[in-house]
């Protein structure tokens, strides 16, 4: 599995890439190849806003359907519009094609308190 050192990671398998005052989120490779086959991605609408931890919408797999949790207090700037027609992007490319959301954030500290590429790691050790 796949782990890229420059982004950030939440307790709740969410991926964030920080770009100044916007974040990039998606979902972790470990989390997508829980759920297996991805068929549908739900997403908010552009200018939704979210506090941490609120569920931003949800991902759908054959197995199961997943919440997708706000990882920083923010507003949606864009979503990964591709993901409707192409939900397996999520699968294939999860640090790629397969981004979910782009939110504006309100609170720039919170970034602190996500987890580094090997803090992440030790925690799906843990759960294993």
């Amino acid at each position: 599995m796949e782990f890229p050192e420059e982004l950030l990671y939440s307790k709740d398998h969410e991926w964030v890439r920080d770009e100044g005052n916007q974040v990039t989120i998606g979902i972790t490779d470990f989390a997508q190849s829980q759920l297996k086959d991805i068929v549908y991605v739900d997403l908010p609408e552009t200018g939704s806003e979210f506090k941490k931890g609120e569920s931003m919408g949800v991902v759908e797999s054959v197995k199961t359907v997943a919440d997708i949790f706000s990882p920083v207090t923010g507003k949606v700037v864009e979503k990964n519009l591709e993901l409707k027609d192409h939900p397996e992007y999520v699968n294939k490319d999860p640090y790629g094609k397969g981004w979910l959301l782009k939110l504006e954030m309100k609170e720039k500290e919170e970034l602190r308190e996500l987890l580094s590429h090997q803090a992440y790691q030790g925690i799906l050790s843990e759960e294993s």
